[in-house]
């Protein structure tokens, strides 16, 4: 599988149960091969013409760009928020082995 089409998918959640239904929601959908739970950041925002901060779980999704569409679509009527930060990076580069255990677990089922 050439490396551009495997991304890396990150969202946002307030609390580390709701991230943890994000994650094990898109990994039972096979729709990632694994997720991350990063611990709680500092978000600093503007949301309806006020500046904002919150604490905020990041979730990192590994999938393929196959799957992004339907990884969206999941996040989108799962998550709580109005307007979720889903935002794709594509990977460059990467460990063959790695890259092709992410084709593997995301094959559309």
């Amino acid at each position: 599988m050439p490396l551009a089409e495997c991304l890396t998918v990150l969202t946002t959640t307030d609390s580390a149960d709701k991230a943890e239904r994000l994650a094990r929601g898109v990994i039972e959908a096979g729709l990632a091969a694994c997720a991350q739970i990063s611990a709680p950041v500092t978000s600093v925002y503007r949301w309806r013409s006020a500046i904002e901060t919150g604490e905020e779980w990041q979730v990192l999704f590994k999938t393929t760009a196959a799957r992004y569409d339907a990884l969206e679509a999941h996040l989108k009527e799962a998550h709580d928020y109005e307007t979720p930060e889903i935002i794709a990076t594509p990977v460059v580069r990467g460990s063959a082995e790695y890259l092709a255990w992410i084709a593997e677990e995301t094959v559309a089922r």
